[in-house]
């Protein structure tokens, strides 16, 4: 093996320093049905398997899927505080996708994705917001009122971002299930591949406040 890919490749698998002796960190995706799973078994759903590829790289965590189909970023909102118990350590936000298809006014989006933060914030629990994109379909001011939240919220409150969530994956109908909207296993490999240098970052930062 040429040495700068087996280089590579050691570096890709090295657990994190901060990783090494610390208990699982409890983690939470509040979130739809694209982090739900739906149209998948169970062990494909993103929150397992952003679990498993955590802990191939030695990281531990225990995540919860709060995933429900069909919520909107306001009914998120609504089952915040039994969806998140307390002693979680932190919350995977990937909320949107439903006010975008369905047109909700994106300011109303905006104040629950803003009251999710603030009320996470408020019980010190880290926040990660997944970005969303309006489907074209609304036209280019909702496009950029919609856009625009989720960027505006991580500087706002400087939580960590991951701009796109089906990033890689969106209108490619070999990731998508027949629905075109929905990844396949496939498709949430290519999420879970993507998200994981943010999700590191976040869970880094969380174990630094823990020491």
């Amino acid at each position: 093996m040429h040495i700068a890919v087996l280089m590579l490749a050691l570096m890709t698998m090295a657990t994190p320093a901060w990783a090494e002796a610390t208990k699982p960190l409890k983690l939470v995706v509040l979130g739809d049905s694209l982090s739900a799973g739906l149209g998948l078994p169970a062990q494909d759903a993103f929150p397992t398997k952003l679990q498993k590829a955590l802990q191939t790289k030695g990281i531990a965590v225990d995540m919860t899927n709060a995933g429900v189909s069909g919520d909107t970023s306001s009914g998120g909102r609504d089952r915040l505080d039994w969806s998140v118990p307390d002693g979680t350590d932190g919350v995977i936000v990937e909320l949107g996708a439903n006010d975008a298809l369905r047109g909700i006014d994106p300011a109303l989006t905006r104040t629950a994705l803003t009251d999710i933060v603030q009320r996470l914030k408020a019980r010190r629990i880290p926040v990660m917001l997944c970005g969303m994109v309006a489907p074209p379909n609304y036209g280019a001011d909702y496009a950029a009122r919609f856009n625009s939240i989720y960027p505006d919220l991580a500087k706002k409150f400087d939580v960590p971002l991951y701009p796109f969530f089906l990033e890689g994956v969106a209108a490619d109908a070999k990731l998508n299930q027949a629905d075109g909207i929905h990844p396949t296993a496939a498709g949430v490999d290519i999420i879970v591949g993507n998200i994981m240098p943010t999700v590191e970052a976040f869970l880094g930062t969380i174990t630094e406040h823990r020491r």
